[in-house]
């Protein structure tokens, strides 16, 4: 071919690849992914109204069921939209909603999370459901309420990076965000508070109590397995003192304490920050709602399954100045460790009991889910 011919050739070529891309949208090489925008009903959903079942309504339940923000529908969406916005992040890479996902009961499924530049957290992400019951968050419990736990992720160097006094100017420019603080509180403008109080709404708004469980709980549990009612019994029977740390119909206590994980513990929880003795190796109790979806467990993952988790209390606990003296043979505090030499069945039926308070309803409730999908 002349290099005239071999000219025009590759001329008609390229204007045939013009001619055909014309009739879509050419997308240069260099474009931007597209922003992503929340999708919200027009209506809000509705939130603060949730009734929790009777049996809730005994201490210490009934006197932890106070909230310093009640919350209000708009509110929560906006607290909603800010706990799955990646913009809170310093690089616009993590959002709150990264660590705590609604399928695993908002907790996360990797031993140690990820932050903004891919460090990793030191401990596993706590669930976070039925907050309105509790107080003094995170496993060291160094956060009092939840509108001060909240603001803790988002400035943490590792978490999400954010210098705190920047967000409200940040979000500001956000053409959404103006709006939807104008609904929740009655002006577009954005500060630091408003954003605590809004995030604790929306996570305030995550209840469970439509498990399996809680059938059982209504209809005597003609629902319930040999195995399962094998368990509950076994659970509840105080023979190995599940609930006596598991307490409540939420199955948790606002207490930190030592359940002899290790002898010489590389994270020290709560005495970390107290700095007393007394609380060395002490962690939140955490609750045991979903359970069967949160792992991996303990405060460091260390447990994949809910079975390790049952056989370290079988057999696995270890010795320590502060274990808690419901895990002790003499009943004091520090006491050589209970084995209770569960058999195989036995250890089954506590496993297939837990998995009973998986609450579905809420692992796919759309007011929960992350508007940004």
């Amino acid at each position: 071919m002349g290099s005239k011919s071999a000219i025009l050739f590759f001329t008609a070529i390229g204007l045939c690849f013009v001619i055909a891309c014309s009739k879509d949208e050419i997308i240069p090489f260099d474009k931007p992914e597209k922003e992503l925008r929340p999708d919200l009903p027009e209506t809000p959903f509705t939130y603060g109204t949730d009734t929790f079942p009777s049996y809730f309504n005994a201490p210490p339940l009934t006197f932890m069921n106070s909230i310093q923000n009640p919350i209000t529908s708009n509110g929560a969406t906006l607290g909603r939209v800010l706990f799955y916005d990646k913009k809170l992040s310093v690089n616009n890479t993590i959002s709150c909603g990264s660590c705590h996902l609604q399928s695993r009961g908002f907790s996360d499924p990797r031993r140690f999370s990820s932050g903004f530049e891919g460090g990793q957290t030191t401990r596993n992400s706590m669930a976070i459901v039925n907050t309105r019951f509790s107080y003094r968050f995170f496993w060291d419990q160094r956060a009092t309420y939840l509108e001060e736990q909240v603001l803790m992720p988002i400035q943490n160097h590792i978490e999400m990076g954010t210098n705190l006094p920047d967000l409200p100017a940040k979000l500001q420019a956000v053409d959404y965000y103006p709006d939807l603080f104008e609904e929740a509180f009655g002006t577009p403008e954005i500060t630091v508070d408003k954003i605590s109080i809004a995030l604790s709404m929306f996570v305030h708004s995550l209840t469970t109590y439509r498990s399996r469980y809680d059938e059982g709980k209504q209809n005597g549990f003609v629902g319930y397995s040999t195995i399962e009612m094998d368990g509950k019994t076994l659970f509840m029977s105080g023979t190995i003192n599940c609930n006596h740390c598991h307490t409540t119909e939420n199955f948790y206590d606002s207490q930190a304490l030592n359940n002899g994980l290790d002898s010489i513990y590389a994270d020290n929880g709560r005495g970390v920050i107290t700095g007393d003795s007394a609380d060395m190796g002490q962690f939140k109790v955490p609750s045991l709602r979903n359970i069967e979806v949160t792992a991996p467990y303990m405060h460091d993952g260390r447990f994949a399954t809910l079975e390790e988790v049952v056989e370290h209390y079988n057999s696995g606990i270890k010795q320590h100045p502060n274990l808690d003296d419901r895990l002790t043979t003499t009943g004091m505090t520090g006491g050589p460790p209970k084995h209770y030499f569960l058999t195989a069945y036995q250890k089954a039926s506590v496993v297939a009991f837990l998995k009973t308070f998986t609450d579905q309803t809420m692992l796919h409730d759309v007011r929960f889910s992350d508007p940004f999908k």
